[in-house]
């Protein structure tokens, strides 16, 4: 079998896996210059691992001794949303990838059929798989292999798809036919910079320090108040710059069952998630992505959320957050108790204060309480 009968059966694998592309790239260094200027611009916050061992990254030769090639791969992910979908109350949003069955776990058996696929073709070769979790830089591989370009969204956009889609890479030492990468097709549209609310985006370029998907997952601890407002209701990730893409409207929806969003409003019910015990958690999100923000993150993002709505309600819930045992889940739900600014709501940080004991909390209670006093004279 020569590479050009070679790569086209493993594209016809691939689709029949379900993949809705599969591309080939040659296995070789990337110029990596925008990677570089992005680390150094300290774009990548607190994910100290993008900023390890770049050369690494840059070149699949030393993730694979020996590697001549990467296939590129897509999973779609994007499911309508169940009809009559009943509502919670009060409702926080969620990340479309991660409403299902974490997909690490999906992508990742995928890929490793497809590579007994390789190996039944040629059993003699080697391949690695990676879902976002190695040293890989798969967008510039998919750009590489004519999956898409890479958007001024930072996403993958691909003509036929939009960008409702997981990457998935294997790296093999098998030599094959690679594809053309697509031309840019994003014109003059700058929806997606617009319609970010914290500011994340730049043409081609995001800083991950604002980006609510950042924010909310990757970020532990304090959670900055400059970008709390603009938050939202997101609790897991944002869609937002997806949203409103223009490629994305007729993007087809995935045939993938464990994709399937939950049908229940207790998923993004905050006054449920908000009494939520890290028991509770664990039980509920051990097979999803949103396992990764951890308990303790994801309560943090609900007080934010619930601070968000500004509505009197939500202040038992809030109120029960503002006395765990967390001096870091306490501070932001003072805060968010502070956003509500009803009298009853400055007499539970008034209280709180009295017998607050850590010095980084009471000194974050001080200053609300303070700027309450500075707003009412000024009013």
């Amino acid at each position: 079998m020569d590479k050009s009968q070679l790569t086209s059966c493993i594209r016809d694998e691939g689709l029949k896996l379900g993949f809705s592309a599969v591309g080939f790239a040659r296995a070789e260094p990337l110029a990596g210059d925008l990677f570089r200027e992005w680390i150094g611009r300290g774009y990548q916050g607190e994910m100290a691992y993008m900023a390890r061992d770049p050369e690494r990254r840059l070149d699949p030769g030393q993730v694979l001794p020996g590697a001549r090639s990467v296939i590129s791969t897509t999973l779609l992910y994007r499911h309508p949303d169940p009809p009559q979908k009943p509502k919670a109350a009060v409702q926080g949003q969620i990340s479309r990838y991660a409403q299902g069955t974490d997909y690490h776990l999906v992508l990742g058996k995928k890929l490793e059929a497809l590579v007994a696929s390789i190996h039944r073709l040629s059993p003699q070769s080697r391949a690695r798989i990676y879902v976002d979790t190695g040293p890989v830089l798969e967008k510039s591989w998919a750009v590489k292999a004519g999956i898409g370009w890479q958007g001024k969204n930072t996403n993958i956009l691909n003509r036929r798809l939009g960008s409702w889609f997981f990457l998935g890479e294997i790296l093999t030492d098998l030599e094959l036919e690679y594809d053309e990468p697509v031309r840019d097709h994003c014109g003059s549209c700058t929806k997606c910079i617009e319609a970010c609310p914290t500011g994340a985006l730049e043409p081609y370029v995001l800083d991950s320090r604002r980006c609510i998907s950042y924010l909310t997952i990757e970020l532990r601890g304090n959670f900055p108040e400059e970008h709390r407002e603009g938050t939202g209701s997101w609790i897991f990730g944002c869609d937002i710059c997806q949203d409103v893409c223009p490629w994305n409207r007729k993007s087809p929806v995935s045939t993938t069952t464990e994709f399937e969003p939950n049908p229940g409003p207790s998923e993004t019910d905050l006054l449920v998630l908000a009494a939520m015990t890290p028991e509770e958690f664990a039980e509920r999100y051990h097979q999803t992505a949103i396992k990764r923000t951890k308990w303790r993150g994801l309560i943090r993002n609900v007080a934010v959320a619930l601070g968000n709505t500004r509505d009197p309600w939500v202040l038992p819930a809030l109120e029960r957050i503002l006395n765990d045992d967390d001096p870091m889940l306490r501070r932001h739900a003072a805060w968010a108790v502070a956003q509500i600014g009803t009298q009853e709501a400055f007499a539970l940080l008034e209280q709180r204060r009295a017998n607050e004991k850590d010095q980084e909390t009471r000194e974050a209670l001080e200053k609300l309480l303070k700027a309450r006093i500075t707003r009412t004279n000024t009013d």
